[in-house]
């Protein structure tokens, strides 16, 4: 189980709600881009099971937390300053699940600061999930868009 405390700067560390969840996905990559009304899209692996009451903590430095139901959270790690700042001024954002380059599904995600992630339980990453069998297969799983081969053979 992972634990986080939602941040309320009225309770000054009291009433903190805990919510818990059996499985984090890590997220290796993916992109977050900014529309001209300042509006922000987070590009993400598609997961199995449509999401339930999805909703994103963010620490307000450099990782985020995108609970999509409450059995599996995808964890954001490495935000650029930049986008940290935008995304912490964010009310919600729009997460893009992607199947290599087909859009699997959208949805609209509030956005909530918190002051930490404690994280008890168990981490893995989405593409460990499946045995794979094959380097087709992997590549598959892995969603290449693009693929270069370098060194002699």
């Amino acid at each position: 189980m992972i634990e986080s405390v939602r941040y309320n700067p009225q309770d000054k560390g009291q009433n903190m709600e805990n919510q818990y969840y059996t499985l984090i996905e890590k997220q290796d990559f993916f992109e977050i881009i900014e529309n001209k009304f300042g509006e922000l899209a987070i590009f993400i692996d598609a997961r199995k099971g449509e999401p339930a009451n999805p909703s994103m903590e963010f620490n307000g430095k450099e990782t985020a937390l995108l609970k999509r139901d409450g059995h599996i959270a995808v964890k954001l790690e490495g935000i650029n300053a930049e986008t940290a700042s935008v995304l912490a001024e964010a009310e919600f954002v729009m997460v893009v699940e992607l199947k290599g380059e087909t859009v699997e599904r959208t949805y609209g995600v509030p956005v909530e600061t918190v002051d930490e992630f404690s994280f008890r339980g168990r981490q893995t990453r989405a593409d460990e999930l499946e045995r794979i069998k094959s380097k087709a297969e992997i590549i598959s799983a892995f969603g290449a868009v693009k693929i270069w081969k370098s060194g002699e053979k």
